[in-house]
């Protein structure tokens, strides 16, 4: 059963809990880090001050279940929030999944679900629409009018959108909470990794927005045939079937699974393989049964070679290295 606690008394624990500020780089008095009560768990929330931008590492293991209650004094947030959640489970949004919120959102009551686990997150928040408005002479006037209203205007009505971190988003993520720098040096590399993200993400609203006015219709046999393939592929890992086969086994010609699989999971049905195989691969991983050779065999990798550089671009890292850099 969960723990019901309110925002006011979660964020009094915290304090309590950091009394004596911490600081891991003592040449930059604006990073700093917050200690998991005990009541709670073990772990960290990190905050990094950038030029306009807020950094925020969350690296906790929770306990329990938690159910953090607002209220409408306290649930007001104004600005821009991209967040990246690499593992863990917080207010709907799972592991390989990011966010981004603009707007002002205020509710009379609002719950936020924590669930017992580590939690391993990190946040960009900026209050200034000058950090998006200073790329717009540079290109970003190709994102659609509908998105850059929902990015710049952040006294709007309340935006939110829930997408798949992509292998790009992943490795500067890693980066970023494996930063090897300190001083000036740090921050300048934090920034640009978290500048990176930033244009990450709205590349990928843009593509959103702009496949959405291209969509081609398809029944409900279609879409039962695409989960279908899904679930083929999901099967098959280590040999999956080409695409042609894949056409084949569920009933579409080859135009039309490669159009409808994008259309309803948002990558191709190879894309989504790969992410399928590289998910498997680090959790083989981390449960360190295997060798790394033995990865590889069972995602569908007969080169060892190839299976290490393709996890390396996925999560930043070789695969023996992976392990040891999240329990760092």
């Amino acid at each position: 059963m969960a723990n019901i606690i309110s925002l006011v008394d979660y964020q009094e624990l915290w304090r309590e809990s950091n009394q004596n500020t911490r600081q891991p780089d003592p040449s930059d008095p604006s990073d700093i880090i917050n200690i998991c009560p005990k009541q709670f768990g073990s772990g960290y929330e990190r905050w990094i001050e950038l030029r306009d931008i807020n950094l925020l590492i969350i690296d906790a293991e929770f306990q329990d279940d938690l159910v953090i209650e607002k209220n409408f004094s306290d649930s007001y947030v104004g600005g821009l929030e991209f967040g990246f959640h690499l593992l863990g489970y917080w207010n709907n949004i799972n592991a390989g999944k990011n966010f981004f919120q603009s707007g002002a959102v205020q509710q009379t009551k609002q719950s936020e679900f924590l669930r017992s686990q580590r939690l391993l997150k990190v946040d960009i928040h900026t209050e200034s629409s000058e950090l998006i408005n200073s790329f717009i002479p540079g290109g970003l006037n190709s994102i659609s009018p509908q998105i850059l209203k929902n990015v710049i205007k952040t006294s709007q009505e309340p935006y939110f959108k829930i997408d798949h971190t992509t292998p790009e988003m992943r490795v500067a993520l890693e980066q970023i909470i494996n930063c090897p720098f300190t001083g000036l040096t740090k921050k300048i590399y934090l920034e640009s990794k978290s500048l990176e993200l930033v244009a990450l993400k709205l590349e990928q609203l843009a593509t959103r927005e702009n496949s959405s006015t291209k969509v081609t219709a398809l029944k409900g046999d279609d879409i039962d045939r695409i989960h279908y393939a899904k679930e083929i592929l999901s099967q098959n890992l280590d040999s999956p079937p080409s695409l042609l086969e894949l056409a084949r086994q569920v009933g579409l010609n080859d135009y039309k699974l490669k159009l409808g699989f994008r259309q309803v999971y948002g990558t191709t049905a190879f894309g989504y393989l790969h992410q399928q195989r590289m998910e498997k691969a680090r959790q083989l991983v981390l449960e360190g049964q295997m060798n790394v050779k033995e990865v590889a065999r069972a995602v569908g990798y007969t080169n060892q070679s190839h299976f290490a550089t393709a996890f390396r671009k996925q999560f930043g890292t070789n695969p023996k290295s992976y392990d040891l850099l999240l329990r760092a």
